[in-house]
C-alpha cells in the first residue's frame, strides 16, 4: 500500500475532522500500510474503526471487513455513506439478488469498504467473485471470536483464514477491544499470521475510577450513587423487563431517565438514543444492546447492577465512560445473592446435551427444514414464539442454540432491524417512459430520486417515515406506493423488518447424526466457569487495586496503585471514628448559614484531604447533605 502517515492524517482531517491519530492507531496504520499481518488491541473508545477505514480509503481497491455484528455493520455502512465514503454490506439479512448486485459492483471497484458477516465467506458465489476483486487488505473486527479460549467464540470465524488462498499476499488486520494473553496468541495462530505482530495500547485508564459497592439493597444504593455523581451515565442490567422497572424507580427520585433494550422498535430506540446523546435524558437504563456504535465521549459514569458474564464484557462496557479523558466512574453494585445467580447462570448456560439435541430437532421442525436441506438459508426466528410452541425453558433454549452455534450447525443473530431497501430494476429511459404513461406515480418517483442516490446500481436503504414527512403523505401510503411499483416491476422493494435471523450453516442432520462433542461441551463449560469465578472474585474481594486486578486479567502489569478506586480509597482513609465525628461536625457547621461549592467547603479545612472527602461522600450517601441545581452543597432537611 506504501502510504505515509501525512496522507492518512489528510484523510482523517477531510472526512472525520480530526487533526491527529492516537499513538497505537498510528502504529497499526503504518504496520498494515507496510503489508504486515497485524493484531491491534484497542480498548473500547480507542478508535478501532479508524484503523481500517482510513487506510481503506487511501488504498487502491476494496478493504474487506469481516464482522459478526450485523446491526453495527449496517450502522457503519450508513455512517460512511453520509461521509461520502462508498461502502456496502453482505450478511444473512439480505437476499440472493441483493447480494449478487453488491458483489457485481464490488468487482468493478464500486466500494472502498465491503463489510461481510463471517458465514457469508463460505458462500460459493461470494468466493468466486472474491478472487477477482482487488482487495487492499482484510480487516477482522471482534477478532477474539476466532478463539475457543475467548468469551464469544464463533465457529464461522475459523473459516476466515481459508480466504488467504483466494487472496495471496493480502495482509490481515485483526482488531479487538479485549483479549487475554492466550487469546492474543490464538488469534494470530488461527488467522495464519506470517509472523507475530501485536500492537496494543496500555489498557490503563487513569481518568476512570473503578468502584465496587457491595449492597443488600441495590436500588437504594443505585439511587445514592446516581445522585452523588454528575453528568450523563448508563446503568446496565441483564433483563429487558428490569430496564423499565429500574428507570421507573429512578424517575420517582426526580432523576431524568429512560430505558433501552433490543426489543423496542427502531424509531423508539433512535429517539431514546438521541435524547440521551443530546443530554436531554441524563441516565439511560439498558441491556448490553445499548452502547455498540454509540459515539458519546462525555459519559461520566457506567453502573452495573447485575453481574456481567466475564471480565472482558465488564471492561468493554465500563470503558464507555470517560472517553473524553475526563474523570469518570465505573461502578459495579454487587450483593450476596449474586453468588447464587452466577452459579445458576452456569447451569442455565450449559443445559444437558440431550436437551440441546431436542432443541435442534425442534427448530428444524418449527422452520420446516427437511433432512439434507437448509444449508445457507436464513430464517426469521422469534425465540419467544418458538419456546411457547414447544414449552421449552427460554433461557436454557437460548443457550442450547448458542451451543449449536458453537458446534457449527447454525448462526443466530441478535434481534435487529433490517431497514427497507429499494432498487430500480429499469433503466432511466424506461423509467421516464413509465412516469409519462403513469402520471399518478410521477411525483412519488421524483421524490424518491431526489431523496436517495445510487438507486439504479444497488439496493439503497430508504426510510418510509422520512419520505412521508417530505411529501405530506402517510407512512402507509408511502409503503403502498412502493408495493405497487414493485408489482409493476419498476423497483425491487424489501420492506424493513425487525427480527432475529437463524442461519443453517450445515444441512439438517437426522436425529442420530447430530453430535455434540462431550469433550468440547465440558471444556467450554470449564472455561465459562473460570470466567464467572473471575467476575465473582472482582465483585467480592477487596485485596488489591481494582485497576491492577483488571489489567492483570489481560496480562498487563502496573506497579503503582491507581489511588482512587474503592480499594485504594479505603486503604488511604483508615482513620478513627473520633476524627470522622470531628470532620462531620465541621462540615455541618460550615454549611449552617448557606450552601457552599465543594471548593469553598474544603477551603481552609484543617483535616487530611482524603479523610475530609470521605466524610463528605458519607454524608451525601446518607442524604444528610445534597447538591443543589448550582452544584453547591447544602444541608438536607430530611
Amino acid at each position: 500500500m506504501n502510504k505515509t502517515l501525512p496522507e492518512y492524517i489528510e484523510i482523517l482531517k477531510k472526512i472525520w475532522g480530526y487533526s491527529s491519530f492516537r499513538p497505537a492507531q498510528e502504529k497499526i496504520l503504518l504496520s498494515i500500510a507496510n503489508g504486515k499481518d497485524t493484531l491491534g488491541l484497542l480498548p473500547t473508545g480507542g478508535g478501532k474503526s479508524l484503523t481500517f477505514q482510513v487506510p481503506a480509503i487511501a488504498a487502491e481497491g476494496t478493504c474487506l471487513v469481516v464482522t459478526p455484528l450485523i446491526a453495527l455493520m449496517i450502522d457503519q455502512v450508513d455512517r460512511l455513506k453520509t461521509l461520502g465514503v462508498k461502502a456496502a454490506a453482505v450478511h444473512s439479512g439480505i437476499g440472493k439478488h441483493e447480494m449478487q448486485i453488491i458483489l457485481d459492483n464490488a468487482l468493478y471497484g464500486a466500494y472502498k469498504l465491503l463489510y461481510v458477516s463471517p458465514e457469508r465467506l463460505d458462500n460459493a458465489d461470494f468466493k468466486i467473485r472474491l478472487q477477482h476483486m482487488k482487495i487492499s487488505f482484510v480487516a477482522i473486527d471482534e477478532a477474539h471470536c476466532i478463539s475457543q479460549w475467548g468469551y464469544d467464540f464463533r465457529p464461522s470465524y475459523l473459516k476466515i483464514a481459508n480466504i488467504r488462498e483466494l487472496l495471496p499476499g493480502v495482509p490481515f488486520l485483526a482488531l479487538t477491544a479485549t483479549a487475554t494473553t492466550d487469546v492474543v496468541k490464538d488469534i494470530q495462530l488461527k488467522l495464519k499470521f506470517k509472523e507475530e505482530n501485536v500492537i496494543q495500547t496500555d489498557f490503563s485508564r487513569s481518568n476512570l475510577v473503578y468502584f465496587v459497592r457491595q449492597s443488600e439493597s441495590k436500588m437504594v444504593d443505585l439511587i445514592k450513587v446516581v445522585k452523588s455523581l454528575r453528568g450523563t451515565g448508563i446503568v446496565y442490567t441483564r433483563s429487558r423487563r428490569k430496564t423499565k422497572e429500574i428507570a421507573d424507580y429512578l424517575r420517582q427520585e426526580k432523576i431524568s431517565v429512560d430505558y433501552f433494550h433490543a426489543g423496542l422498535n427502531f424509531d423508539l430506540k433512535k429517539a431514546k438514543q438521541e435524547r440521551w446523546t443530546q443530554d436531554k435524558t441524563r441516565v439511560i437504563v439498558a441491556t448490553n444492546a445499548f452502547g455498540m456504535g454509540i459515539d458519546k465521549p462525555d459519559v461520566r459514569f457506567v453502573i452495573h447492577v447485575d453481574m456481567p458474564d466475564s471480565i472482558e464484557e465488564y471492561f468493554q462496557e465500563a470503558g464507555r465512560a470517560g472517553r473524553d479523558g475526563k474523570k469518570s466512574f465505573a461502578v459495579l453494585i454487587s450483593g450476596s445473592i449474586d453468588k447464587q445467580i452466577l452459579k445458576k447462570r452456569l447451569t442455565d448456560s450449559f443445559p444437558e446435551i440431550e436437551f440441546v439435541k431436542k432443541v435442534y430437532k425442534g427448530i428444524c421442525n418449527y422452520l420446516q427444514v427437511p433432512i439434507g436441506g437448509g444449508k445457507g438459508i436464513a430464517f426469521e426466528f422469534d425465540l419467544h414464539q418458538f419456546v411457547a410452541a414447544y414449552k421449552f425453558h427460554p433461557v436454557q433454549t437460548y443457550n442450547a442454540l448458542k451451543i449449536l452455534e458453537q458446534q457449527g450447525y447454525i448462526e443466530l443473530t441478535d434481534e435487529m432491524l433490517n431497514p427497507s431497501r429499494v432498487f430500480f430494476s429499469v433503466n432511466r429511459d424506461d423509467l421516464y417512459k413509465f412516469q409519462v404513461e403513469n402520471i399518478q406515480f410521477d411525483a412519488f418517483v421524483k421524490l424518491v430520486l431526489r431523496s436517495y442516490t445510487g438507486l439504479f446500481s444497488e439496493y439503497v436503504t430508504v426510510r418510509e417515515e422520512v419520505l412521508a414527512k417530505r411529501s405530506g403523505l402517510t407512512r402507509d401510503l408511502v409503503y403502498q406506493y412502493f408495493v405497487r411499483l414493485a408489482k409493476m416491476n419498476i423497483i425491487k422493494y424489501i420492506p424493513g423488518k425487525r427480527s432475529s435471523l437463524l442461519v443453517f450453516t450445515e444441512e439438517r442432520l437426522g436425529d442420530r447424526s447430530i453430535y455434540i462433542s462431550p469433550e468440547n461441551f465440558h471444556h467450554k463449560k470449564e472455561r465459562y466457569e473460570l470466567r464467572l469465578e473471575a467476575v465473582e472474585n472482582y465483585a467480592f474481594s477487596n485485596e488489591k487495586c481494582r485497576e491492577i486486578a483488571l489489567l492483570e486479567y489481560f496480562g498487563q502489569k502496573k506497579e503503582e496503585e491507581c489511588g482512587h478506586c474503592d480499594y485504594c480509597r479505603d486503604k488511604s482513609i483508615r482513620f478513627t471514628d473520633e476524627e470522622k465525628k470531628l470532620i462531620r461536625e465541621y462540615i455541618l457547621e460550615k454549611l449552617t448559614n448557606s450552601p457552599l461549592s465543594p471548593e469553598n467547603l474544603v477551603h481552609g479545612s484543617p483535616f487530611h484531604t482524603e479523610h475530609f472527602s470521605f466524610v463528605v461522600r458519607m454524608l451525601l450517601d446518607d442524604e444528610k447533605i445534597r447538591y443543589n441545581s448550582k452544584g453547591e452543597i447544602f444541608i438536607s432537611e430530611t
